[in-house]
């Protein structure tokens, strides 16, 4: 009788852009098992405290469906001073968000919350992390922000772009996780996975 461990991973998030980053290090989710849970900030909430709440949030709903497995979540948000930027879903909201980054830096949180299958066999371990990097955009004019809005990629985008798209031709500067800015902050995930006993390639 085989006496290998079985390990197997859930990715808590239905989005192609957290799959793809995962892939990049090797990894390969087992499942892929979206969180339907209530994203709202609450009333006074940082943008930091945001993005690891709901994090663990996300983690928590889909372990309950998963007993025995690893479970990834995350949540990115876009911030400007205390200001959470919406997923921008209307253009109004884009155009909004655009104005908000032109010119100037802005943050973006993102929060990764793992939890694994207890030693003993019981409980839940969590182990998580706060990432944070700075972007700054250029001015951008009114032809670039409506040539930006044509193209749609800034579609249910936290803070109403795509670094990894057409955006990145207007940011001037970033300091920080990269890979944080797109939805997943691989360094940090690839430590939180190791330090849970998780095998990585």
């Amino acid at each position: 009788m085989s006496t290998e461990t079985i390990h197997r991973l859930v990715l808590a998030s239905a989005s192609p852009r957290r799959l793809d980053l995962l892939r990049q290090i090797g990894v390969v989710p087992d499942a892929v098992d979206p969180a339907d849970i209530d994203e709202s900030p609450l009333p006074r909430e940082l943008p930091p405290q945001h993005a690891l709440r709901l994090a663990g949030e996300k983690a928590a709903a889909v372990a309950a469906r998963h007993p025995g497995a690893f479970v990834l979540a995350a949540d990115t948000v876009v911030a400007c001073g205390r200001r959470i930027l919406p997923k921008a879903e209307e253009e109004k909201q884009a155009r909004a968000c655009l104005s908000l980054l032109s010119g100037r830096r802005h943050r973006v949180f993102g929060g990764v919350v793992l939890l694994s299958p207890a030693r003993d066999g019981d409980a839940l371990r969590r182990s998580d992390r706060l990432v944070r990097t700075d972007v700054t955009f250029k001015a951008l004019s009114h032809e670039e922000t409506e040539s930006y809005i044509a193209c749609g990629e800034w579609q249910g985008k936290a803070g109403g772009y795509a670094i990894q798209g057409r955006a990145a031709a207007h940011v001037r500067w970033i300091g920080g996780s990269y890979s944080n800015v797109v939805g997943l902050p691989l360094f940090e995930v690839a430590a939180l996975l190791r330090g849970a006993g998780f095998p990585l390639p």
